[in-house]
């Protein structure tokens, strides 16, 4: 945020607070023109707990008291032997029962939005004069005007589909010259991109979301900004940022470094400390001015736009006990606020490592403090064509996903963990299964109805498809309907073709009738081994039973009955929750081939 001149203060940030915070503390950074050589004093009340200085005289770390304090405007006085300015600042009041805010569970369907790439709702901030990249819908990789006013437009389509929560890409901004659209290399995390809209229109974007009864999910990036972050031109500290003697180390990539016994202490480093891309800084989560940094600006996220949960991009590559350390501080703050963390492993366990009270990570006394996990095993078994083994034999077809259940002791919240088909950086999974309408319908019956949260990628609901091979940016196309002039509008019914209303329909039923299932949120699990390319399992509780049957065969199945007598148990017969359709439970059950059968047990 930036301050009147005058004042020799050109940015404070956090640019305002809260009163009587949990975290009771805050450093407020200011930022001027050798601020460093001024004292300071606050009027009205407010106590200063400590003043840091770093060997930058642009910066000052300013820590005030402010538990049991009611909100507030105050002066900073800075005064030395040439001048002396005044500042002023502001603790504001907190939402009632702030603290206590529910987040995302497994009640919940995220929805994830490529966020320049799904409607655009204001074309006058296409292009703004404060930043670089201008709209040019021709480039798949550049920028093509989605915005939150689109997202805002639209969120009846997604009450309609059956959304409860929704997760779009980064929205501060991001002022590289290509390539800003994904908005995962940030040069101000205080401020939204004037290309998606203004802080107000975040703020509207969540009030909107809650009128509607659904959740913001906001993508956070702790591990590094852009090089076009503000600071970059004057850091606060030489290792502010991973820096090496030699120049530019980009990280390996290679994540089981972080738990590998037997990693090299090099291989450890520079897969930690070095930088994702070249135009992507690489943060210092273990400065501690670096890791206050990052929890304020999250809690100022929280509490400013009223937020619902967190994703955090590249969660893994951080530093261990610095990221640990801001999971836990805002979980403090917030108690029940959910944070999932993008840890890209294909083995159970290793994802498990980072998931909170991990006895994994627990042999080596380590604790992530991260509620949620994504499920990238489950992922890749989706990803590497396991609805195109059609026949099945010893570890090929349906057989790969009961193997992968069959690793949910490992993970110590199995309710809590993210699970989706693919998503903003996968290829997508209707180009993977050459928009097959039998394929997709089993993925999103697992997903909707196995352990965790399901999240599902803006477009796929209306058969989207696009390759990874050919670029990121043609998985992630413009929806049709986003933009003015559009010759197919997918946001409507009578816009779509009949392709669409095919795939939407059927993602609307499914989605729409999990809502309400707390027997699917919550409920316990048991599966059976496949038999000819056909898995079975059950959600139940103490009041209901769900049997989902996923026919992966060319052939039809018919499947007797007795064999899964321990979870029919006196049942008489299920109602498929697509059709409507009923089914006898004293015999047997035939199904079509590739189909699925979602059977409310009666």
């Amino acid at each position: 945020m930036t301050v009147s001149t005058f004042s020799q203060v050109d940015r404070i940030e956090p640019p305002f607070w809260w009163s009587d915070m949990h975290h009771s503390d805050v450093q407020i950074m200011f930022y001027g023109k050798n601020i460093a050589q001024h004292d300071v004093v606050a009027s009205n009340g407010i106590i200063i707990k400590n003043i840091q200085k770093t060997e930058n005289p642009n910066y000052l770390f300013i820590t005030i008291e402010n538990k049991d304090i009611t909100a507030k405007d105050f002066i900073f006085t800075f005064k030395n032997k040439e001048n002396t300015f005044t500042q002023n600042y502001s603790l504001r009041s907190r939402k009632e029962n702030s603290r206590f805010r529910k987040s995302f569970d497994s009640s919940d369907l995220i929805y994830l939005i490529m966020s320049d790439r799904f409607a655009n709702g204001n074309p006058a901030i296409d292009n703004t004069d404060e930043t670089f990249e201008k709209v040019n819908r021709s480039n798949k990789d550049g920028r093509h005007g989605g915005d939150i006013e689109g997202i805002i437009k639209n969120l009846d389509y997604l009450k309609e589909l059956g959304v409860t929560a929704v997760w779009p890409t980064p929205l501060c901004e991001d002022n590289d010259e290509k390539g800003s659209y994904h908005g995962y290399g940030q040069s101000d995390v205080y401020k939204i991109d004037s290309r998606f809209g203004s802080n107000e229109d975040y703020l509207r974007l969540s009030n909107a979301l809650h009128q509607r009864g659904m959740k913001n999910i906001m993508d956070y990036v702790t591990n590094h900004w852009g090089y076009k972050h503000w600071m970059m031109d004057d850091l606060p500290t030489y290792d502010w940022l991973h820096q090496f003697p030699n120049g530019y180390v980009q990280t390996n990539y290679k994540m089981t470094t972080q738990f590998d016994t037997n990693a090299s202490e090099l291989d450890r480093k520079i897969c930690m400390d070095g930088w994702f891309v070249k135009s992507m800084p690489d943060l210092n989560q273990s400065n501690p001015l670096v890791l206050r940094y990052l929890i304020q600006n999250a809690i100022w996220w929280i509490e400013y736009a009223d937020l619902d949960g967190f994703r955090v991009d590249t969660y893994s590559y951080c530093d261990k006990i610095g990221i640990s350390e801001w999971t836990k501080a805002i979980t403090n703050e917030y108690p029940n606020f959910n944070i999932v963390g993008e840890a890209w492993y294909y083995s159970s366990a290793q994802i498990a490592y980072w998931q909170k009270d991990s006895k994994i990570a627990a042999i080596q006394s380590y604790n992530s403090n991260l509620p949620s996990v994504m499920d990238f095993s489950l992922f890749e078994t989706i990803n590497k064509g396991v609805f195109n083994e059609d026949v099945a034999n010893w570890d090929k077809g349906m057989v790969r996903f009961y193997n992968e259940l069959t690793n949910d002791f490992l993970y110590p919240n199995i309710n809590n963990i993210l699970v989706f088909a693919e998503n903003h950086d996968t290829n997508r999974f209707n180009d993977t299964y050459n928009q097959d309408f039998n394929q997709y319908r089993m993925a999103m019956t697992l997903i909707a109805t196995i352990r965790g949260i399901p999240q599902i990628y803006y477009g796929s609901e209306i058969g989207m498809t696009g390759s990874k091979n050919i670029g990121d940016g043609d998985i992630r196309r413009d929806f049709p309907g986003g933009w003015n002039g559009d010759t197919n509008n997918a946001f409507t019914n009578e816009g779509r073709t009949d392709e669409q209303k095919k795939y939407f329909n059927f993602t609307s039923k499914l989605f729409n009738w999990r809502k309400t299932k707390s027997v699917i949120h919550n409920g316990k699990l048991t599966h059976y081994i496949p038999e000819n390319n056909v898995y079975v399992y059950f959600r139940y509780n103490e009041s209901e039973s769900v049997m989902v049957i996923l026919n992966n065969s060319n052939e039809k199945q018919t499947l007797k009955t007795n064999r899964f007598q321990e979870n029919i148990k006196n049942y008489a017969f299920g109602k498929d929750i697509v059709t409507g359709n009923s089914f006898d439970l004293k015999t047997e059950i035939s199904l079509k081939s590739k189909s699925v059968l979602i059977l409310e047990l009666k």
